[in-house]
């Protein structure tokens, strides 16, 4: 049932929405916080020497490390709470590379063995992802066998990303760590972050051991409200276990078979004794009758109880089924009195635990000497299906649990369900388990069904250097490697196969011997560089293979969050290092060469270049034999944007612009400059250019695009959207929703692209719950969503914390999407939440692109399909709203259109959140208050009247309106008849009503067939097609149509809408064009374009005027020969309809509309439109030979 929202909020939340400050999870002493895993270990070391100055000992945290994903943003979260950090004697420092961090958190454990220490111990705290563990290996096994310090202890985080997602891997540490000997804690939720890295601590300080703690992303990225106390953990020393004398902790002298021996004789034992007195693991559900055991840990623990609670197995039942649950905090080594007491009198345990078995393993070996009679038996990643025996008897087909990727409720829920089928149930429990068997089956089937998707791949940021760095020349291939430039694997960039961090080009080394090419290129971070990477150039130079490496110095980690590199790099140490090393020829490219002045010290023989000549330069270093270097110093697009907005970085008052009159959609600036701002843009022509002037970052590699299109507008300075000024004061009050009530929990799904707020929203949602004292859960699914791909937000709401089991939104279990992107609402990850009859929608409809468009000019945005497969899901409680559009006629800006979104579904009745929680949340988020809580309003008001919204903003006229003309079908005359009325006004001003006239008299003798054929008022594509084609053909745009088109009064209008000022008195243009005459041709003889200054503008007057001479023996500019060409094509196309019209058959009606289409495939200018027309005629003469020979088409088939 619904609860209506009239009942005031109670005095405990009305003091949160009060008291509650952002900066609770670092400074609030007691009491419940909402934050993230990343910030919950921020906070950890706090506790820990809170906790020790309690107990009156002096002692310091030392933190170290590398970043990676999913602990990407550790290292920014421990810079920004420095102060709180400081105040409690930890020191951060990053680590060069991750084993030379381990290294010295490894010094941090000696510190007590002199006598000037300064603390009574530092407790030490080491960071990484996977690779960084594998990598670590050697430091890990020295300094746990040295061992801790006794009032110190290391702390061990690994990042490990299951499911690849921000990894060239799908990553597990737990097998590593269990080689270097370190005990694993695995927590399930944030909650567990403090409480078990506490314990990890105490344990490392009483075994000698260093404990690590594998941090996986559904962890590390929710965020939650927990409750904070640095004594909520009781710490129980062993009173079953006898230390050694001298005890377990580091010391000098220490020869390696004493450590060896006190590891294997009594380290490890002292810490499973320390698990089991803690209780680290333990039973969460029993039955005195138990019968069925489930052992399971971390994620996994949290993904069991989901599954038996989509089963309908809540505690009591499970009680009474007898079924017990086993939750363990210590995967390894797995501490074995608990675990044998946990499988007495139980006939079978299953084993749930993520990637490969480590439990399951350790289970079986305590189970093994039991006898017969009393031994369960023991299932996890397979069963007894096929007979197949033991895990490596035969290649397995039958995973009950599988090893690869990752595990989720309904996998566990399947794997449950066909174990409890061999044992005696009521029905009503089989009817459960049924019910939900059905749920999962049937949206595996509505899964499985193809469809037309499309796909928000991650792709370089608007002006990324690796735009243009990665390139290669034609006949070259390039190795990948880690960090940004990996992306290249999935564009076009003859870029393939990768290697571990740091080892990027040594496989060439390999190959080099034995294969037809002699010589490639590898790109290289300098981040990676300062990692580990100048060793791979070291290996390089010392092989003598013919390599070579492009050094891409963008001054940032940009991969992870934009960090600085860690330690003093530039670009003339980069250059002295690799001159040192031995490297043939170095040289620089840049997009600044005029900074490398005489006054820079650079090796002798070492050039520098624009980045224009990078093609050039990378052909002459490929024949150079042995290592060469190529160091490409841009800096990061994103980096700029921030230093920029900090006022650190030079922001050139310059835009550019493109007039979609001239433009031809032919993609040639996207595949110059290959980035995501310059965007489509739909006119009564077709689907044109235009530049994002709020995402650009102003590279301007978009204007080495073969086309008269650009302009740039020196001085200009954006025009902000003016919004549409009206007040709210005057709108009528809103009515109070009735508030969803929430059952065992309530799940919201927002979805979008990353960098546009989707985590804000989950994190407001987060915050108003917790304001609310409710159980909640965020987990942010970003991947490399800053990177323009898909972003999640899973935000599940409860009445209490317990009720919530795992952070990501269960199959079927979404009751709200927020959908601020159709693309990724529409994707198989949110589908799959979804239920019809339960879960509801609101979706903006806005047509942002993805990277498809940059290599597809004809891409279109798939807004039909989404929205259907969407209500396919859902069903008819889903609502679609341009909210982007919205915000902008509203607010002046697209930023707050996920804030109206949220504010519509909750005026819908579609969050169990109050008005006054989610208020307050955007207050605390502090950016933009009044404008967000604005938006917020307008979206309540669109939920409630949004006919009288959009009449208030005057039906928001889009970018889309005007293209009915292109876009719709010609279902009725009058529609083709405007068509055809606009291109021949087009012709006309184009040339005069003569030309015009050709136009039109051939354009009816084609309608005249094709109406013949099928029948009065029936729809004409063959003529639709004609018309649009031959129009284009004829409107050929040479010098004195581009003139023209620049003198049109349009192009000044759209100038001024888009900046501030008048053109020519308050900013410049600058024109970019290549005349044939006198412009200069690059090494493939192409033309090659420059600036032209405002004067041009009187040129093309005068051009303008002279449109006359075109075709005519004074015409110049018509003797060359793509002017030739152009003529001639219209002359074949006009032959061509005349061969149509005359031969039209119903058999061949679809191919003629198809063939009359080909010229739309002619775009572009010079030698785009050359290549484009190369590729068209060859796709004329196939589809005219299937047009006068229909069996020619079958036979093709």
């Amino acid at each position: 049932m619904n609860a209506p929202l009239t009942a005031p909020v109670s005095d405990a939340i009305r003091r949160a929405l009060e008291n509650v400050s952002l900066e609770d999870k670092y400074t609030l002493e007691r009491g419940r916080i909402y934050i993230s895993g990343t910030q919950a270990l921020v906070r950890l070391p706090m506790l820990q020497q809170e906790r020790d100055r309690a107990a009156g000992l002096n002692t310091a945290g030392f933190i170290s490390g590398y970043r990676g994903s999913p602990l990407g943003a550790l290292d920014q979260s421990l810079w920004k709470a420095k102060k709180h950090l400081a105040a409690h004697n930890v020191v951060f420092q990053a680590g060069l590379n991750e084993d030379l961090a381990a290294t010295s958190v490894w010094g941090s454990q000696q510190v007590n063995m002199y006598p000037d220490a300064r603390f009574d111990g530092v407790f030490g705290m080491w960071y990484g992802k996977g690779p960084g563990v594998d990598r670590t290996g050697d430091v890990f096994k020295h300094a746990n066998s040295a061992g801790s310090s006794r009032h110190g202890g290391v702390l061990v985080l690994a990042g490990d990303d299951h499911s690849a997602k921000s990894s060239t891997l799908a990553h597990q540490s737990e097998h590593i760590f269990k080689a270097c000997g370190l005990p694993v804690l695995y927590p399930s939720n944030v909650q567990e972050y403090l409480d078990y890295g506490l314990h990890a601590w105490a344990m490392s300080r009483y075994s000698g051991l260093w404990v690590a703690m594998k941090c996986v992303t559904d962890v590390v990225e929710s965020s939650a409200s927990v409750e904070l106390d640095p004594h909520r953990v009781q710490i129980a020393l062993p009173d079953d276990f006898i230390l050694p004398q001298g005890g377990l902790n580091i010391r000098w002298p220490d020869p390696p078979l004493d450590q060896e021996a006190r590891l294997l004789d009594f380290k490890w034992y002292a810490g499973l004794a320390y698990v089991r007195a803690n209780k680290i693991d333990r039973v969460e559900i029993d039955s005195p009758h138990a019968r069925f055991g489930i052992m399971t840990a971390g994620k996994a623990y949290l993904d069991t109880r989901q599954a038996l609670s989509d089963l309908g197995l809540d505690d009591e039942t499970c009680s009474r089924l007898g079924i017990r649950l086993y939750k363990v905090g210590c995967v390894w080594p797995l501490e074995a009195h608990g675990a044998r007491a946990f499988a007495e009198g139980l006939q079978e345990i299953l084993v749930v635990e993520e990637k490969r078995q480590i439990m399951e393993y350790a289970l079986k070996e305590e189970l093994y000497n039991w006898r017969d009679d009393v031994r369960p038996k023991v299932y996890g990643k397979f069963d007894e299906r096929d007979n197949a025996g033991g895990e490596w008897s035969i290649p397995q087909n039958n995973w009950l649990l599988p090893a690869h990727y990752e595990l989720s409720p309904a996998i566990i829920a399947k794997a449950i369900a066909t174990r409890l089928d061999k044992f005696d149930l009521p029905g009503d429990v089989r009817a459960r388990i049924a019910a939900r068997l059905a749920v999962i089956e049937a949206k595996e089937r509505a899964l499985a069904t193809p469809r037309v998707t499309a796909e928000r791949k991650p792709w370089f940021c608007s002006g990324c250097p690796h735009n243009t760095s990665t390139n290669v020349p034609e006949g070259s291939r390039a190795l990948a490697g880690i960090g940004c430039h990996y992306m290249t694997v999935w564009m076009d960039r003859s870029t393939s196969t990768f290697s571990q961090m740091g080892g990027e080009g040594v496989a060439w080394i390999g190959q080099a011997p034995f294969a037809g090419d002699k010589h490639v290129f590898a790109n290289l971070g300098d981040g990676t560089y300062f990692h580990s990477g100048l060793l791979a150039i070291r290996a390089s130079i010392s092989a003598g293979v013919n390599i070579t490496y492009k050094i891409l110095y963008n001054d940032a980690v940009a991969m992870t969050g934009g960090q600085p590199v860690d330690g003093q790099l530039s670009v003339q140490d980069i250059a002295y290092q690799v001159a040192a090393e031995g490297a043939k020829k170095i040289v620089i490219v840049t997009d600044q060469p005029e900074k490398y002045n005489s006054a820079i010290k650079l090796p002798e023989g070492l050039t520098v270049h624009h980045r224009d000549q990078l093609d050039t330069i990378q052909r002459e270093l490929r024949e150079v034999p042995g290592c060469t270097i190529l160091i490409y110093d841009q800096t990061c697009a994103t980096e700029k944007r921030r230093r920029r907005k900090r006022g650190t970085f030079p922001d050139p008052a310059r835009r550019a612009f493109i007039n979609d009159a001239v433009c031809e959609g032919c993609g040639d600036c996207s595949v110059k400059s290959n980035c995501l701002s310059v965007e489509p843009l739909e006119t009564e022509l077709g689907t044109k250019r235009q530049i994002n002037q709020s995402s650009c970052n102003k590279d301007f590699s978009c204007l080495n695009g073969f086309c008269p299109s650009f302009v740039t507008a020196e001085g200009a300075q954006v025009r902000k959207p003016e919004a549409s000024g009206i007040s709210m004061s005057g709108l009528p009050d809103l009515p109070l929703p009735q508030l969803p009530a929430v059952r065992r929990s309530y799940g919201i799904l927002v979805t979008g692209v990353g960098g546009t707020g989707v985590v804000t929203i989950g994190g407001l949602l987060g915050m108003a719950a917790h304001l609310e004292s409710k159980g909640v859960t965020v987990l942010d699914m970003a991947g490399l969503a800053q990177k323009g791909g898909a972003v999640l937000s899973h935000v599940q709401i409860a009445d209490k914390p317990e009720d919530l089991h795992a952070t990501r939104i269960a199959m079927g279990e979404a009751d709200l999407v927020i959908g601020c992107d159709a693309i990724v609402s529409a994707t198989d990850d949110v589908i799959s939440k979804t239920q019809n009859g339960r879960t509801r929608a609101i979706v903006n409809t806005a047509q942002t692109p993805t990277a498809a468009f940059i290599k597809d000019p004809k891409w279109q945005f798939p807004g039909l399909s989404a929205e259907q497969d969407i209500r396919n899901a859902v069903g008819e409680q889903c609502d679609f709203i341009n909210a982007s559009a919205l915000a902008v006629a509203l607010l002046g800006d697209t930023l707050y259109t996920n804030p109206l979104v949220l504010g519509y579904a909750w005026q819908k009745g579609w969050i169990p959140l109050s008005l006054e929680a989610l208020e307050r949340a955007i207050e605390l988020n502090g950016v933009a208050v009044d404008k967000n809580k604005a938006a917020f309003d307008w979206g309540r008001h669109m939920a409630h009247d949004p006919d009288h919204v959009l009449g208030l903003t005057g039906k928001l006229k889009t970018q889309t309106e005007g293209a009915d003309v292109v876009k719709l079908p010609t279902s009725s005359g009058a529609l083709l008849e405007k068509l055809i009325a606009s291109r021949v006004d087009l012709l006309t001003k184009y040339q005069d009503a003569a030309y015009a006239g050709q136009f039109r008299d051939a354009i009816q003798r084609v309608r005249t067939a094709e109406s013949a054929l099928v029948g009065t008022g029936k729809p004409l594509p063959l003529t639709e097609a004609a018309a649009r084609n031959l129009s284009k053909l004829m409107a050929y745009k040479d010098e004195y149509e581009v003139a023209r088109l620049y003198t049109d009064p349009i192009f000044l209008d759209k100038l001024r809408a888009q900046f501030q000022g008048e053109p020519g008195r308050d900013y410049q243009l600058n024109f970019w064009l290549a005349p044939p005459v006198t412009a200069k041709r690059d090494d493939k003889g192409h033309l090659v374009k420059r600036r032209f200054g405002p004067s041009t503008m009187t040129l093309f007057r005068i051009l303008a005027k002279l449109k006359g001479l075109r075709g005519g023996p004074l015409d110049v500019f018509g003797r060359t020969g793509e002017r030739r060409t152009e003529r001639a094509l219209i002359g074949e196309y006009r032959t061509l309809l005349d061969e149509l019209a005359n031969g039209l058959t119903a058999a061949n009606h679809a191919t003629a509309v198809e063939l009359a289409g080909v010229p739309d495939d002619i775009r572009g200018f010079g030698h785009v439109k050359e290549n484009n027309l190369v590729a068209a005629r060859a796709k004329w003469a196939r589809l005219l030979a299937v047009f006068r020979d229909p069996k020619v088409g079958e036979r093709a088939a």
